[in-house]
Order: C-alpha cells, then structure tokens, then sequence
C-alpha cells in the first residue's frame, strides 16, 4: 500500500514540479480565469444581490474553461519527450499511473483556485473564506481530475486535442459544475451545512462514479 502511494506521489508531484518550473502553464490558467472574472465585473451591474445570484456561476465557469488549459498538457510532456511508451513500459499498475496523473491534475487545480478565489471575493464583494468553500472546491476539482485525466489520455494522440478535449469534458462534468455552482450559492447567502448537504452528499457520488469509471477505462485506453 505504501509502496502504491509512493509511486502515485511521484507521478503527481513530478508532474506539478515540472509546470511549477516552467511558470507558462500556471500563468496562463490562472490569467485566463482573473480575465474571465474581470469581464464579468463589467458585463453585470454588480450591487449585492446580483453578485449573490451571478457569482457562483462565474467562478465556476472560469476555474472550468481555465482548467481545460491545463489538461491539454496532462500527457503533452510525454508525448514532446517521447515519453509515454516509457510510462506504460513501467512496472507499475495502469491504475497508479492514473492516480499519479489524476495527483497532478487536482494540485494543479488547487494552485490555480487559490490564485483565483481571492480575487473573486474581493471582485464580487463575497465571503467565500468559510470551511464549507474548502470542501465545496476539494469535491469539485476532485471531479474535475478524474474525468479530465481520462479525456486528456483518449485526446492526446488527436490533432486537434484543444477542440476535442472541451467537447469530451465539459458535457460529462456539467452535473458537478451544476452542485458546484449551487453549494457556493448556498455559501454565499449565508446558509448553512444542512442546506447545501444534499448539493455535498450528490457531488461525493459524482466523485466516486468518475474515480471508479474513468481507473477502469484508463487503462484500455492506454492500450490503445
């Protein structure tokens, strides 16, 4: 088990190092996601109560059109390195290296959510600072990792990954966005957990069905 938790660490973390290093990709994703908020400041009369009605939304939508920028690079290093072969030649379970991958994905989400969420509070004039954003954001990039990780392997042989990787992904995970977008409703109108419970309980089973479907998948992909 520790031996298995090693192997996916490495994998994640390499992967993040080397974005981390490089500073185009992260820059890139978290800029596009400030400018997707930026716009929205101007393009709606931001008093209170639209910034309640409107805001979740927003933020949402730019952390997910932002983080297809950087699943498109989720395998590009193997494929520029001539790499791939030489993962799938390892002697490591398919599934780990999904995981690994999946790892790097979700950090490198969480990197790009701590840069935005602050801008959107002030931006928007919400309080988001609450322990409930931090489990709403934790199940939605969870989500997000799993079922990018999948798509970003089936596109990256494509020509045209940049067009196909959003028509795969975004219809799959417009249900999570969906109780993302209304948890960070309930957060910011000021309810409580018991309210946006059943939002929470509904994204954990997205997380677990995408997790299970996408391991399972993943690995006759790579096959392929």
């Amino acid at each position: 088990m520790r031996d298995s938790l090693a192997v996916v660490w490495s994998i994640g973390r390499k992967d993040l190092l080397l974005e981390v290093r490089n500073k185009e990709i992260i820059v890139a994703i978290a800029g596009f996601a400030l400018l997707v908020l930026v716009i929205f400041t101007f393009a709606v009369d931001l008093n209170q109560a639209n910034a309640r009605l409107v805001g979740p939304g927003v933020l949402w939508a730019a952390v997910a059109f932002a983080g297809i920028v950087g699943l498109n690079r989720a395998f590009a290093l193997e494929v520029e390195g001539n790499t791939l072969e030489g993962l799938m030649l390892a002697p490591i379970s398919r599934d780990l290296i999904y995981l690994g991958k999946a790892l790097g994905i979700f950090l490198f989400l969480a990197v790009a959510l701590m840069v935005v969420l602050p801008v959107f509070a002030v931006l928007f004039n919400l309080i988001v600072f609450r322990w409930e954003m931090l489990a709403i954001s934790f199940l939605t990039i969870i989500g997000f990792s799993a079922v990018g990780t999948l798509f970003a392997a089936m596109s990256v042989r494509v020509r045209a990954r940049e067009v196909m990787l959003p028509l795969l992904f975004l219809p799959v995970v417009t249900p999570l966005i969906m109780t993302a977008v209304e948890s960070t409703a309930h957060l910011v109108n000021g309810r409580s957990w018991s309210d946006m419970s059943q939002w929470l309980q509904l994204a954990v089973a997205f997380d677990v069905v995408f997790l299970v479907v996408s391991a399972f998948i993943f690995q006759h992909i790579l096959e392929d």
